[in-house]
This record gives C-alpha cells, sequence and structure tokens, in this order.
C-alpha cells in the first residue's frame, strides 16, 4: 500500500525544526517553501485516496455487471459461427423458400 512507502506525512513536513547554522538560510523563505510542499503533499494524499476509492467502486460495477450478464459470445466463435446462425434464423424465419 502507498502509506507503506511514503516517508513523511504534511504533519512531518510541519512539525519538522531545523538547526539553524551561522550562515543557514533565512526561516521565513524554508517555511514558506515547506508550506507550499505542505499543500501539495496534501493535494496529492487527497488524490490518491479518491483515485482507490473511484478503483474500488468500478471493480465492485464490473464484478456486479459481470455477473449480471454473461459473456454475449462464447469465446472461440468465428464469423462462420455467426454465418452459420444467420442462415439457420432464415431458414426457420422464411422458411425454405429461400433455398429452393
Amino acid at each position: 500500500m502507498l502509506a507503506d512507502k511514503v516517508k513523511l506525512t504534511a504533519k512531518d513536513i510541519l512539525e519538522k525544526e531545523f538547526k539553524s547554522g551561522v550562515r543557514g538560510y533565512k526561516q521565513e523563505e524554508v517555511d514558506k517553501f515547506l508550506d507550499l510542499v505542505i499543500k501539495d503533499y496534501e493535494t496529492f494524499h487527497q488524490e490518491v485516496e479518491d483515485l482507490q476509492q473511484e478503483n474500488l467502486r468500478l471493480r465492485k460495477q464490473l464484478e456486479e455487471s459481470s455477473r449480471r450478464q454473461p459473456a454475449a459470445q462464447p469465446a472461440g466463435t468465428t464469423n462462420f459461427d455467426i454465418l452459420k446462425r444467420l442462415s439457420n434464423l432464415e431458414k426457420h424465419v422464411f422458411g425454405n423458400k429461400l433455398y429452393d
């Protein structure tokens, strides 16, 4: 699952504190950048959850659909088989008049 692969959460990024050095980065710039990273992280996390839910919904829909409707044509049906069926239907509907 994705949660096992992701190392950081938005909360981890928010709460991360860095030690300051003599000539370190401007804390305000770092904070602004991390705020953007957090927003992106939250957006990606929500998108992943939405897609997982949609995936689950579509799988259930497919499963229900396949239970309700058997396959339209059995596997291995060829054009010859279809023409043969059509011919038999014509004989049944129009009788042998077509073939006399």
